[in-house]
């Protein structure tokens, strides 16, 4: 029973050191590169899994590099990884550029990985360029109507610009900007119509793919549409703006006429206040005449006869006024 026993807890040691052992040597892996043909250590597989590499992600892509003939260390495929890479893109993009005779070395494509683009689509795009579609962009010409025009770019990746190189925001942005100087500087909208092609020799002289990560293949203008007449809508609203100006200064000239005429009122008023003021001390001037003999009652008299003959001569002159109102209402 104790011989039994034994034997068990043996037989149990045995496979927990075999699992263990087994989990942390990848074995299998370690027998599929040496019968690649490519010679990885034992002992660098135990050294990635004590650096925290993932063996897999180093061996495999290294087997498919050496069966590519591309000649690549374990040491550079662990250093990109830890790097933050992705080994198996770089060796891809490897694998594609020797198969297109692109030259392209792994340091190079490792610097590309890393900066954050895809290095496999950009040795892609080398051999088969890309079409960029801007989006419809709007211009005036000089005759003031508007073109509504949409290119089609077609880029080729430029792999020794790929590091630092502008992407493909900048290429639409540059073409736009083509777009509306060569429309601007036409004379008539026509023009353009007439010859779309105008916009894209003169967008590719101006040397656009210039600092980016791309080389311009061609520029062909995808549609061209006539917009609103921005020419006449400037001189309406500039009309209209007129139109407001004028009518402002016109009631500024009214309420300057309506401030005048209060004013003048207000002094007729002030006038009539002081004729009236005037007018009450006249009594007063007559009795202080009388009282002290510098006037007499016959004099007193006749002024009474004058003002009686003025009142009368008026009651005349509005009666004949009157009259005549009456005949031509009739």
């Amino acid at each position: 029973m104790g011989d039994l026993l034994f034997y068990v807890v043996a037989l149990f040691v045995i496979i927990l050191g075999l699992t263990i052992f087994l989990s942390f040597v990848p074995l299998g892996l370690w027998i599929s590169s040496l019968a690649a043909g490519v010679n990885v250590g034992i002992f660098n597989l135990v050294g990635m899994r004590l650096r925290r590499v993932i063996p897999s992600r180093i061996v495999n892509p290294l087997i498919k590099a050496r069966k590519a003939g591309i000649d690549v260390g374990v040491n550079q495929l662990e250093a990109h990884y830890l790097a933050g890479g992705n080994v198996d893109r770089v060796v891809n993009a490897l694998i594609a550029a020797q198969r297109a005779e692109i030259e392209l070395g792994f340091e190079r494509a490792a610097a590309i990985d890393l900066a954050g683009r895809d290095v496999l689509q950009a040795v892609q795009m080398s051999v088969n360029p890309k079409v960029i579609e801007t989006p419809v962009v709007a211009a005036v010409a000089k005759d003031g109507i508007e073109v509504r025009a949409k290119a089609r770019v077609t880029v080729r990746a430029n792999i020794d610009r790929l590091v630092g190189g502008a992407g493909e925001e900048t290429i639409i942005a540059r073409v736009g900007e083509g777009i509306v100087t060569t429309v601007g500087s036409s004379e008539t909208h026509k023009s353009v119509l007439e010859n779309p092609d105008l916009i894209s020799r003169t967008v590719l002289s101006k040397g656009l793919d210039s600092g980016t990560a791309f080389e311009i293949l061609s520029i062909d203008i995808a549609d061209v549409d006539v917009g609103r007449n921005i020419g006449a809508q400037l001189q309406t609203d500039q009309a209209e703006a007129d139109k407001r100006i004028a009518q402002a200064k016109a009631e500024e000239r009214r309420a300057m006429a309506v401030a005048k005429e209060q004013e003048m009122k207000a002094a007729v008023q002030e006038m009539r206040a002081k004729v009236v003021e005037a007018e009450a001390e006249v009594p007063k001037a007559l009795a202080d005449a009388l009282r002290k003999g510098k006037m007499g009652v016959m004099d007193y008299y006749q002024l009474q006869n004058v003002q009686a003959d003025t009142q009368m001569r008026d009651a005349i002159s509005k009666v004949g006024k009157s009259d005549s109102i009456e005949k031509e209402k009739k």
